[in-house]
C-alpha cells in the first residue's frame, strides 16, 4: 500500500503516461478506437481504489488537494489557448446557430430530466449533474473544473463519469448511424449546405499553413503560463470571493474555487487572442494535465459505491431523448442541416476528441469545423455547467 504523497501522485503521472503511450502506439486497434484513454484512466484507476493501493492518511489527501486545485486553473488557461475568438466567429452565424441551438437543448434536458427523476437521486445530486452538463457542453476538463469549483466529492463523480461514458459513446453511434439521412433531413428543413463546404476548404488550408512542430522551449512556456494563470487565478479569487460573498451572500458560486475556475477560463481566452494563442503544444499540455486530473478523480472512487447505475444511465437518455427532440424542432424552425446539427450536438457532447468524427463521416474537409465548434464547447462549458447546476439546484429547492 502506498502511503507517500509524492509516492501516490508519481504512481498515478506514471499510470497517465502508460495508458497514453499505449494509445499512442496501439491507436490504429480496435480497443483504443472504441475505449478512449480517458475512459482506461479513470476505470483503472478505480480498480486501484476499490484495492486500496494507496492508504486515506492526511498525507495522501494533502498530496491531493494541492496538486487537483492548482492544476484545474492551469488546464483550463492552456486548454482555451487553442480558441481564438475571431477564428470561431468566422464559422458563420448558420453554425453558431446550430452550435448555440445544442447547447440550449441539451440545458434543457438537464432541466427537465431533473424535474421528473429528481426524486430518486442523493440530495446533492444538482451538483454532479452540473459537472456533468459542463462536460457535455464542453468536456472532460470543463466537467473537472466544475468539480472543483463546486467541491464535488471524488465518489460521488462515479455515476456522472458512467453516463459521461456510456451514454456518450451510444449518441456517437447513433450520430455516425444518422450520416446517410442527411439529405432526407435537410429536405426537410428545407436547408442549403453549399456555404458549409467553401467554409471547411478554406479553415483546412488556413490549418496547414500554421506551425505545427513543437519545440521543448514551446512546452516550457507552456506550462509555465499555465501554472502563473493558476497561482493569479487562485490569488485573485481570494481577494474577490470574500467581496462578493458579503454583497450577495454565501454561495458555492461564489467561492474560491469556483472564482479561481472561472478567472482562469477569462484569461486563456484573452490570451487567445494574443500571440500566445499561436505557440503550439497547447492541446498536448492540457491533455497531460487533464489525464493527470482523472487519475486523481478516479483515486478518490469506488466500485464498491456504485450502486444505482441503472437509474443514471436512465437519466442521461432522458437527457439525450430531450435534447434530440428539441434540436430537430429548432433545425426546423432555422432550416439547420443534419451536418451541423450533429457535429454541433457531438461538439457539444463529445468535444474535441469526437466532434471531428461526425464531421469527417460527411466530407474530410468539413474536419476543421467540428474542431472549431468543440473548441467553442470549451470556452462556454464551464460556464454552462455552472448555470446548469444553479437551475438544478432551484428545482431541487437548495
Amino acid at each position: 500500500m502506498i502511503t507517500s504523497g509524492f509516492m501516490y501522485i508519481a504512481s498515478l503521472t506514471l499510470f497517465a503516461g502508460i495508458v497514453a503511450s499505449l494509445e499512442m502506439r496501439y491507436k490504429d486497434t480496435a480497443f483504443f478506437k472504441y475505449v478512449p484513454t480517458p475512459v482506461v484512466l479513470y476505470i483503472g484507476c478505480m480498480i486501484f481504489a476499490t484495492f486500496d493501493l494507496w492508504a486515506g492518511n492526511d498525507e495522501i489527501r494533502t498530496a491531493y488537494r494541492t496538486v487537483r486545485g492548482h492544476i484545474i486553473p492551469a488546464m483550463i488557461f492552456v486548454m482555451l489557448l487553442r480558441c481564438d475568438i475571431k477564428k470561431i466567429l468566422r464559422l458563420g452565424p448558420r453554425m453558431l446557430l446550430g452550435f448555440f441551438c445544442a447547447t440550449f437543448t441539451i440545458m434543457a434536458g438537464f432541466g427537465v430530466m431533473f424535474h421528473f427523476m429528481k426524486g430518486g437521486f442523493a440530495p446533492e445530486a444538482w451538483k454532479t449533474f452540473g459537472a456533468l452538463a459542463g462536460s457535455w457542453i464542453g468536456g472532460t476538463a470543463n466537467m473537472v473544473a466544475i468539480q472543483g469549483a463546486l467541491g464535488i466529492d471524488d465518489s460521488a463523480m462515479g455515476y456522472t463519469l458512467l453516463i459521461d461514458n456510456v451514454n456518450y459513446s451510444i449518441w456517437v453511434i447513433l450520430l455516425l448511424a444518422t450520416v446517410p439521412l442527411a439529405h432526407a433531413f435537410n429536405r426537410w428543413t428545407r436547408s442549403d449546405t453549399h456555404l458549409i463546404d467553401e467554409l471547411g476548404t478554406q479553415l483546412a488550408a488556413n490549418q496547414e499553413r500554421a506551425r505545427t512542430n513543437i519545440e521543448a522551449a514551446d512546452i516550457a512556456l507552456l506550462f509555465g503560463l499555465g501554472f502563473m494563470a493558476s497561482a493569479v487565478a487562485s490569488a485573485s479569487a481570494a481577494i474577490l470571493s470574500p467581496k462578493l460573498i458579503e454583497a450577495f451572500g454565501k454561495s458555492d458560486f461564489l467561492s474560491v474555487s469556483t472564482l479561481s475556475v472561472v478567472i482562469a477560463t477569462i484569461l486563456g481566452i484573452v490570451c487567445a487572442m494574443t500571440p500566445l494563442g499561436r505557440v503550439p503544444g497547447s492541446p498536448q499540455v492540457s491533455m497531460s494535465l487533464l489525464y493527470l486530473m482523472i487519475c486523481l478523480i478516479a483515486s478518490r472512487a469506488s466500485f464498491k459505491e456504485l450502486t444505482d447505475a441503472p437509474y443514471y444511465l436512465m437519466a442521461g437518455f432522458f437527457i439525450l431523448a430531450v435534447h434530440a427532440v428539441l434540436m430537430a424542432v429548432l433545425a426546423k424552425i432555422f432550416r439547420l442541416d443534419l451536418f451541423t446539427c450533429a457535429t454541433a450536438s457531438l461538439a457539444n457532447i463529445g468535444a474535441v476528441a469526437s466532434a471531428p468524427l461526425v464531421a469527417a463521416a460527411y466530407k474530410e474537409t468539413l474536419v476543421p469545423i467540428g474542431v472549431l465548434m468543440a473548441l467553442m464547447g470549451y470556452v462556454f462549458g464551464t460556464f454552462g455547467g455552472l448555470a446548469v447546476a444553479k437551475m438544478l439546484a432551484l428545482i431541487a429547492g437548495v
